[in-house]
């Protein structure tokens, strides 16, 4: 056995059975039921209690909201299905030691890094969600839409105690957040059913055309808001996950699936959680933009708050607290997890207990600032965008290396540290894209799709070119 192989079984061992340097082995594969709960429960989840009401803050229209969702999340499905769980089950890798193959230690350590804080970030923003379900027996006061920082000692306490258990939850690895994923998400689908179903009652909808007038022509967006047409609802609901999808992050998850096929199981998550959950905890909001309270806030020009506890409190109570606090803990374990493995590919030889420990307490202080939830269609729009372009070096690679004559996996092939294909290609198409939608103002969103194939047609172009060198 040589040294190398030594020192991988060595960190394989003290990584806690994971894989992280490995391909899955058969016997640990598992078939597309696991892959069901998991991604019902991750998307029927905490964010969608906090994005169904930014939709409406945004003044969609009934036509983009329900035709537009439901083009999004199919062009989701297949970017999952036929770019995700194909490469997933051909290499049985992590995103990140799969990285670390084709660009090189010291580049992949970067991305690891940026990786890993944006996803506890997203985390820590589900933290917040739970939070405020937690909070409504302490008549907490509720963080506003505006608000960024803690707004009292109460809510930094539950904070704390919220992160602390979906850290530990986390940090014992896949099978854990699959089983907690599995006895929660039944839960939490039926209380965004009882909430749609109460939402209509409270607001008088007796026939179809009535709940489509609820939205009608949509309206001018709240302020600090921008206007959300069909194409924004469709693309920004197509690339909502574009870092787990197009940018390859859920090979760590699908490197245990027997089959590809189980790529289809994320429509659960798409047309349960970004479909039926998202309309529910729209109309949760349209019941409450009804209330004096929020009409008063409206005629001042004040946004009202969407915090998702007491949303779900006044329709379904108390089993509305505990959808709520369930929904964020079921987003936060995954996206923990996957933090966690990001921060191994730095720092391999520490346990994937004590580097998810790690993530975990990084998105525990995040939650504590309200401005990751309230500010959530921005966020992840931004932070897809970012992540979205590395994974089009592995799939142009994937698809692409034989017929272009590129070797794969060139920096472990050529023994280099750092592939300059992999950086140029995504430094020229980020900045290129980025000025764009800043200087022309252009919705993030649509230029993530661009980005991410010029990115892709680039590395094949520089690896050609660097690779004779």
């Amino acid at each position: 056995m040589t040294q190398y192989h030594q020192e991988e079984d060595m960190i394989e061992d003290i990584a806690g059975g994971e894989f992280e340097r490995t391909p899955v082995p058969q016997s640990k594969l598992k078939g597309w039921k696991s892959f069901l709960g998991m991604y019902a429960g991750e998307h029927a989840a905490g964010t969608e209690f906090v994005i169904g009401p930014l939709f409406l803050t945004a003044g969609v229209s009934a036509f983009d909201l329900i035709i537009g969702l439901l083009l999004g999340n199919l062009l989701a499905v297949l970017s999952w299905r036929f770019l995700t769980a194909e490469v997933a089950v051909k290499n049985r890798l992590t995103l990140y030691f799969q990285l670390e193959k084709i660009s090189g230690k010291n580049l992949v350590t970067i991305y690891n890094l940026a990786n890993g804080i944006l996803f506890c970030f997203l985390a820590g923003s589900m933290i917040t969600v739970s939070a405020t379900a937690v909070g409504i027996p302490f008549d907490m006061p509720m963080p506003k839409l505006t608000d960024t920082m803690p707004n009292g000692v109460t809510w930094i306490v539950i904070v704390l105690a919220i992160g602390a258990v979906i850290s530990i939850i986390a940090a014992r690895g896949y099978d854990t957040v699959s089983k907690a994923a599995n006895y929660m998400s039944p839960i939490i689908v039926l209380a965004f059913v009882a909430c749609g179903i109460v939402a209509l009652n409270q607001l008088g909808v007796g026939s179809f055309s009535e709940f489509w007038d609820i939205w009608g022509e949509g309206s001018d967006p709240f302020p600090g808001q921008i206007k959300y047409t069909f194409w924004h609802v469709v693309i920004w609901s197509w690339f909502a996950n574009a870092a787990m999808h197009i940018g390859m992050s859920d090979l760590s998850v699908f490197r245990f699936a027997k089959k590809a096929s189980s790529g289809w199981t994320t429509a659960a998550g798409m047309y349960v959680g970004h479909y039926m959950a998202w309309i529910a905890a729209c109309l949760l909001y349209a019941v409450y933009l009804q209330s004096p309270e929020a009409q008063a806030l409206l005629s001042t020009g004040q946004a009202p708050s969407v915090a998702p506890g007491p949303l779900a409190y006044n329709a379904i109570g108390v089993f509305g607290i505990i959808a709520v606090i369930l929904a964020g803990w079921t987003t936060a374990n995954p996206t923990i997890y996957r933090a966690g493995l990001a921060f191994q590919a730095i720092i391999p030889k520490v346990s994937t207990f004590w580097v998810t420990i790690i993530a975990g307490t990084v998105a525990t202080l995040a939650g504590l600032f309200p401005a990751f939830a309230m500010k959530l269609l921005d966020f992840v729009a931004f932070y897809g965008f970012i992540l979205a372009p590395i994974g089009a070096v592995i799939v142009f690679e994937h698809f692409f290396a034989k017929k272009y004559g590129i070797i794969k996996n060139y920096a472990e092939h050529a023994g280099i540290k750092f592939n300059k294909s992999v950086l140029f290609a995504w430094a020229i198409s980020f900045g290129l894209f980025y000025f764009i939608s800043i200087q022309f103002d252009v919705f993030l969103s649509f230029v993530t799709l661009p980005t991410w194939l010029m990115c892709g047609v680039l590395f094949l172009v520089f690896s050609k070119m660097f690779q004779k060198q």
